[in-house]
């Protein structure tokens, strides 16, 4: 792949042998930042389990104190008191089989799907088209609930979704360039904080085998997987 002047500028700032602390990783990464508009600010993990075995999917959300620097767009499948609910507390989206039809025809234009138990058996339908997107609600990551209005502001206020791909890999937002280095660190340290509480009792050997934070667009900086605990303790001692 051929890359831009700004981006092998960037890229030649980092040392790729080193394994930098993740406060050390979000200062380069908003250092190297390439793009004009406030880029968005990545990290990526490779985890030692086996996605294939049931008891190894590692799957969760985390809200994160600073929320992403985006405000995300929400569906929200419900009808009568609960659509009212939902439009009240934000939605963006609120319908169920009129919207079922419109995503059918080739609708995506959000961020995230909230429903309601009695609707899943509709959505059902959408499985193939918000499946592989992330997008389809699941109980266990709260976007299958009565308590919409909550599932709405969570979301609303910075809560991410994480799911471990068939590769092992696992890719979530902890911000934007423009963030500070303590607002990021302090997301990437919640994220990741979550990420370590539901490491499957089936997974042997290291947990969290690589990690790399990067910006839309811009190279990508090696981070010390083991650095897991008092990712601020860096930032006070400055």
């Amino acid at each position: 792949m051929k890359h831009s002047k700004g981006y092998r500028d960037a890229a030649e700032k980092i040392d790729r042998d080193n394994l930098y602390s993740p406060a050390e990783a979000v200062a380069l990464a908003k250092e190297t930042s390439v793009t004009k508009f406030d880029a968005t600010v990545e990290v990526a993990l490779r985890l030692g389990v086996d996605p294939r075995k049931a008891d190894q999917m590692v799957r969760g959300t985390v809200n994160l104190p600073h929320g992403t620097g985006k405000t995300a767009r929400v569906l929200v499948f419900a009808g009568g008191a609960k659509a009212d609910e939902a439009r009240e507390a934000g939605a963006d989206l609120v319908g169920s089989d009129d919207m079922i039809e419109k995503i059918q025809g080739g609708f995506l234009d959000f961020d995230a799907v909230v429903a309601t138990p009695d609707q899943m058996g509709k959505v059902g339908r959408l499985g193939r088209v918000l499946g592989p997107r992330g997008l389809m609600p699941n109980p266990k990551t709260g976007t299958v609930t009565m308590d919409v209005a909550k599932a709405v502001s969570d979301i609303k206020g910075g809560k991410i979704e994480f799911r471990v791909d068939r590769h092992a890999n696992l890719h979530f937002i902890i911000g934007k360039a423009s963030f500070t280095q303590r607002q990021l660190v302090e997301n990437y340290a919640a994220a990741v904080d979550e990420i370590q509480r539901l490491k499957p009792s089936a997974a042997k050997g290291r947990y969290v085998k690589k990690a790399v934070i990067t910006t839309s667009m811009g190279p990508s900086v090696p981070v010390d997987p083991n650095a897991v605990r008092n990712l601020t303790a860096e930032l006070d001692e400055a």
